[in-house]
């Protein structure tokens, strides 16, 4: 059978006896739709045919016939569909059920206590995320309302390497039903590019992405990137984004020793080490006293490029769960200042031991929120 579509009156005459099927004319008889499964794809036909030739006034609308399955895709009444599941010459009446996309919570989010925070109604509305990065992709998973690119080869913010979208999923992909959830998914996320699409970026392009966001009035920014060694120039725009009220967070680093990378260990930076699923230590996440907060940073499932997801691990995969704490913290507190919720973050972490290696211990939104 071909693929048609209409509405047919359905008559007494039928293989398919409907001489139990109740004309009744009332508007309030609600149509639905349903699936009719005959035994022989004849019937089938013949239901078919017989619909569109009969001069009796039984309505049913015929909405497919499949090629090669004796189905019908109909809608009918309540009524009407109980009536039909009685004829012999049908298998099943049963409704056209609605099925959505699956999305999947990393496992990251849960264990920062994001989902609660999201129960009450705190989804990070009103909160700008920079992703101070390789620029993002577009996803439909991610709302970017706008960015700049500071890579002189690279003039559009649009991710080339997939780094950098990875990173805003986990800050705020959207609750969308597809895909993956994000810390903050209803924050508003702006692409920095400052790495190229090989990863790479100088000092002189990420502290002009840093000027850029705090000269936007941006909230938060997310650093995932650093070097072993400081720079005056990268440390200026650091304590100029303080000054205008940015808050920055960047990853602690990834070379599994002592010793945390730039701008991370800078004061006026909320530095960030990566922890797995257990709450253990990341084999690669640096550690020192400069570490602040741990968060989850191994085998992180987030959005990329192509409309993809994909698992990645690194301190550069847990800073941006910080980052969405931070927004969730903001959307509570529009007056909170950068030192606010920096305080906020420390003092409401959940203690894991040893700070060198998680500073204050796991960042947790629900506490960070409720304080």
């Amino acid at each position: 059978m071909q693929f048609q579509a209409g509405k047919w009156t359905v008559g007494l005459s039928l293989v398919v006896t409907l001489s139990a099927i109740p004309a009744i004319a009332g508007a309030e008889d609600v149509k639905e739709r349903y699936l009719i499964g005959f035994k022989e794809e004849a019937d089938a036909n013949t239901f078919s045919t017989q619909a569109e030739t009969s001069e009796n006034q039984v309505d049913v609308e015929i909405l497919r016939e499949y090629e090669n399955l004796p189905i019908i895709n109909a809608e009918l009444t309540e009524e009407e569909a109980e009536a039909l599941e009685a004829e012999a010459s049908i298998e099943y009446v049963e409704k056209d059920v609605k099925m959505s996309a699956m999305q999947e919570i990393p496992y990251g989010i849960p264990q920062v206590n994001a989902p609660v925070v999201h129960e009450a109604g705190n989804v990070g509305s009103g909160v700008s995320v920079a992703v101070i990065d390789t620029g993002i992709a577009q996803h439909e998973d991610l709302n970017i309302v706008g960015g700049e690119s500071f890579v002189s080869s690279e003039p559009s913010y649009e991710d080339l390497n997939g780094h950098g979208t990875h990173v805003a999923g986990t800050v705020a992909a959207l609750d969308n039903s597809v895909g993956v959830l994000g810390v903050a998914p209803e924050a508003d996320l702006y692409a920095v590019k400052v790495l190229d699409q090989f990863g790479d970026g100088y000092t002189s392009d990420i502290a002009a992405g840093i000027e850029w966001a705090a000269n936007q009035d941006i909230d938060i920014a997310n650093l995932s990137l650093g070097g072993p060694i400081g720079s005056p120039v990268l440390e200026q725009a650091v304590d100029y984004a303080e000054e205008q009220g940015t808050l920055l967070i960047a990853a602690a680093g990834n070379s599994g020793t002592r010793g945390i990378g730039f701008p991370a260990a800078y004061e006026n930076v909320v530095s960030v080490a990566a922890v797995d699923s257990e709450n253990n230590k990341a084999n690669f996440s640096s550690f020192g006293p400069e570490n602040n907060i741990a968060a989850p940073g191994v085998d992180t499932l987030s959005t990329y490029p192509g409309g993809q997801y994909a698992e990645l691990s690194g301190t550069s995969m847990a800073s941006p769960h910080v980052a969405g704490v931070a927004a969730l913290i903001q959307a509570a507190n529009p007056s909170a200042t950068a030192t606010d919720i920096r305080d906020t973050l420390q003092a409401t972490a959940t203690p894991l031991g040893n700070q060198e290696y998680f500073g204050s211990g796991l960042v947790n939104a629900e506490a960070a929120v409720g304080r």
